[in-house]
């Protein structure tokens, strides 16, 4: 393919990315997956560059995905704990852009309960920003570690059919994955009850079904979503014991696929809510090789970024 540049100097969502675009960042990664599998992982590109993971929300997986990946590059990475700092007496998030600012960071990570709270830190900062999921907008390096996951067991991504499954409504994972998928080919698919899909669906240009067994007819991939409790407010489930009866994914559910269908979920799983223990760790699950292909990804990301940063 072309030269493997990627022109962005943030990575705030796979909206706004070409095809082209998403294709550079996975080409990156599949390098990054065998540095990740030799016994010395490390590289300089980010040698003397200082990377901050700023989480206003916990996320175990995510945060230590980055700060492997930042490491493994050769960064010095700080983990910036919010719930213990000053914002939780009251400095907005403006205040807390310009502090770090003032640390002249090459690159952060920001993971924010507020839709578009990245894209605003991104315009009152001089460094490089990747959007760490915010809110229910975006999530894209989890749509990408997906895609490059689906594209090493199934060789491509177009014409593939992707069931995506659960809590659409509060899911960014679930809004970056329609968007890159769909850009790279792929027929998506959103399977959720009435209460759990979002207004507006209708604007995406997908398939929406209300019961699995139509969903899941044909499907390549059943990408299941966790039920996000949290950010609840009201009943949109009778009760979990009926969500699962329903819509969580069991080994029966999951004969109306394709006999070479394959599981994911970005983790982490509720089993037996969403997924039942037998699939989740079962032969057609790919839910731990997404967990190595997050570090690939955000090696890859971090890699690209490094391109655009100035040389001071």
């Amino acid at each position: 393919m072309a030269e493997l540049v990627f022109p962005h100097r943030h990575l705030l969502g796979i909206e706004g990315l070409t095809p082209h675009d998403i294709e550079v960042l996975l080409e990156l990664a599949e390098e990054q997956v065998s540095v990740s599998r030799q016994v010395e992982k490390k590289k300089s590109t980010l040698r003397g560059r200082t990377q901050i993971n700023l989480f206003f929300e916990p996320s175990t997986r995510t945060q230590s995905s980055f700060e492997l990946a930042g490491k493994r590059l050769g960064a010095d990475v700080m983990n910036m704990s919010v719930s213990a700092s000053s914002v939780k007496k009251g400095e907005t998030l403006i205040d807390t852009a310009a502090t770090l600012n003032a640390m002249r960071p090459d690159i952060i990570i920001v993971r924010h309960h507020a839709a578009g709270a990245v894209h605003l830190l991104a315009q009152k900062v001089d460094c490089s920003v990747v959007n760490a999921g915010d809110g229910a907008h975006e999530h894209p390096t989890q749509a990408l570690l997906d895609a490059l996951t689906i594209r090493r067991n199934k060789g491509t991504i177009q014409g593939l059919t992707v069931a995506i499954c659960g809590d659409i409504q509060h899911s960014r994972v679930a809004r970056s994955n329609l968007i890159l998928l769909s850009a790279l080919g792929a027929r998506v698919r959103l399977v959720a009850p009435s209460t759990l899909l979002p207004s507006g669906i209708e604007h995406f240009k997908v398939e929406v079904h209300t019961a699995m067994k139509s969903g899941l007819e044909g499907a390549d991939i059943v990408m299941m979503l966790r039920l996000q409790r949290e950010r609840m407010n009201g009943s949109f489930i009778p009760s979990v014991r009926e969500y699962f009866r329903y819509f969580g994914l069991d080994q029966e559910k999951l004969s109306y696929a394709k006999p070479d269908v394959l599981v994911m979920h970005p983790g982490p799983m509720n089993r037996g809510v969403e997924i039942s223990t037998h699939v989740a760790d079962g032969p057609q699950s790919l839910i731990r090789e997404q967990v190595e292909m997050g570090v690939a990804v955000r090696m890859a990301v971090l890699e690209a970024l490094a391109s655009h940063l100035p040389n001071r």
